[in-house]
């Protein structure tokens, strides 16, 4: 039986250490706030209830997995699933709307072709066929395996089966998300369908790989999913299994570095308390820390480019008077007007928050989040860039854009919260409250994360800023990675 100190309580450090406990090690959590769960929060006022980090789950089989391998028990059995449908409504700048039927590749060509034209639906189709080759040639090696020392093979190769496009006399292949929407899928209003799915994890379209395709591939695939009671009800179930599994968690307790001695990871030392003096020790037999963590040395052998630059985000959550309208949309995407303005905004030489955004709007159908059904809680979204000061009339633009989704929403606003950037990084730690992004294959390494072990023997990275990246699926990922490492040793190889 090893010691093993967990830094931080993210979802990746719950899903390695309920892991790592089951398989018979002493686990300590050491959390610097006063709760679990990283990113996945809760706010409460009045009765109401919103989520303040993921709003929906793609990809759920990573946690079923999870319960089942922690205790032989079926999520479903500690949170109740519902499955989206429609997987969203999308309001296009022209006033074009389509709602997507959830998992449901025939029923999305079907809308597309019925709300955008004869066509529309056919290339998105056909689109999706690509995205799946993409899925395959990279699901295992990208996702379900450790980065190992070869990982160049997925910075350099682009798994995206681009079409042939004649350009300028000269035959193209789409590189970057945004060629495979103006080249292959010509349409503006599919080519922002496209992109909403880069944007929604803060990435650039205009560089982001071809490979990116597997983001709506993923939700088409396999779904959209809430957890009734809100997402924090995952946190909550995840928590609970890892006490379950005699996991310790130590609350307010910030670890300041790990301990070293002889070429290992030995411990962690946690920051002292008014008046006491140096901080206290605790010895550990491996360490888990979240990627960046303050002293980190990766393998010089396998170290890939860290991501950068990428944004935040701004989240209104609104009570509302009137109760929500039967056969609303969970989920509604309202898409900016302004593309490049847009773009330039949040990735250019001078980033702001951008005037017209592509905003999210979040309208789940749950009593649990309302005093009762005369109201509504509706959460509103959009990227902005990490660090921003966000002025007060973005937020008043926000609501305005939100009013597509939602009509007559301002006349029914009883009071609103808004989460910034920096609410993001009191709660999660990350500089500037930048929201990690999945990692994918292809743009020189780019938008791989660090891999799990690092340069120090015992000291493993988990959760969004490590491989495999951010994401609820992909911290469920990360912490499945890094236990096999630990438990089956070196040569693990993810599994089968």
């Amino acid at each position: 039986m090893a010691r093993i100190a967990v830094i931080g309580a993210g979802m990746g450090a719950l899903t390695a250490a309920a892991r790592l406990a089951v398989a018979g090690h002493r686990v300590v959590v050491y959390e610097r706030t006063e709760t679990y769960g990283g990113a996945v929060r809760r706010f409460e006022r009045d009765g109401f209830a919103f989520d303040t980090g993921p709003g929906l789950l793609p990809l759920p089989a990573v946690w079923r997995d999870l319960f089942v391998k922690t205790g032989k028990e079926p999520l479903e059995d500690r949170v109740e699933l519902v499955q989206v449908d429609p997987s969203a409504r999308h309001v296009f700048a022209d006033g074009a709307e389509v709602a997507l039927p959830n998992a449901s590749r025939a029923g999305v060509v079907a809308a597309l072709e019925e709300s955008l034209g004869a066509g529309a639906g056919k290339r998105w189709g056909d689109f999706l066929v690509r995205a799946r080759e993409a899925w395959d040639r990279t699901r295992r090696p990208l996702l379900e395996e450790p980065l190992w020392a070869d990982w160049s093979v997925l910075g350099e190769r682009e798994p995206y089966p681009s079409v042939p496009h004649k350009r300028l006399l000269r035959t193209r292949r789409a590189g970057t998300l945004a060629e495979v929407g103006a080249w292959e899928l010509r349409d503006d209003r599919l080519a922002a369908l496209l992109e909403s799915h880069a944007l929604a994890y803060g990435l650039d379209p205009r560089v982001t790989p071809a490979s990116a395709a597997v983001l709506p591939y993923m939700e088409h695939a396999f779904g959209m999913w809430y957890v009734r009671g809100g997402m924090r009800e995952l946190a909550r179930a995840v928590y609970e299994r890892c006490v379950a599994r005699r996991v310790e968690f130590v609350f307010g307790a910030e670890v300041t570095r790990v301990l070293e001695k002889d070429g290992r990871a030995a411990g962690v030392e946690l920051s002292g308390g008014a008046g006491s003096g140096e901080g206290t020790v605790a010895e550990a037999d491996f360490v888990l820390a979240p990627g960046g963590f303050p002293g980190l040395a990766p393998r010089a052998r396998d170290e890939v480019p860290p991501q950068a630059g990428l944004p935040s985000r701004l989240t209104v959550l609104l009570a509302l008077r009137g109760g929500r309208p039967e056969g609303a949309a969970h989920r509604t995407v309202v898409h900016t007007d302004d593309r490049e303005g847009e773009l330039e905004s949040l990735f250019g030489a001078a980033p702001g928050t951008p005037a017209r955004p592509t905003v999210t709007v979040l309208r789940p159908d749950d009593p649990a989040l309302v005093p009762d059904s005369g109201h509504e809680a509706v959460a509103v979204s959009c990227a902005v860039p990490a660090g921003a000061d966000v002025p007060a009339d973005a937020v008043e633009r926000l609501i305005d854009i939100a009013g597509r989704a939602v009509p007559g929403l301002r006349d029914r606003v009883l009071w609103s919260e808004v989460r910034t950037p920096a609410d993001i990084a009191a709660e999660t730690g990350a500089a500037g409250g930048a929201v990690p992004a999945p990692a994918l294959a292809a743009a020189g390494g780019r938008l791989l994360h660090p891999s799990n072990s690092t340069g120090l023997e015992g000291l493993f990275t988990v959760g969004g800023w490590s491989h495999p990246g951010g994401g609820l699926p992909h911290a469920g990922m990360s912490g499945a990675l890094v236990s096999g490492l630990i438990v089956e040793g070196p040569e693990f190889r993810g599994s089968q």
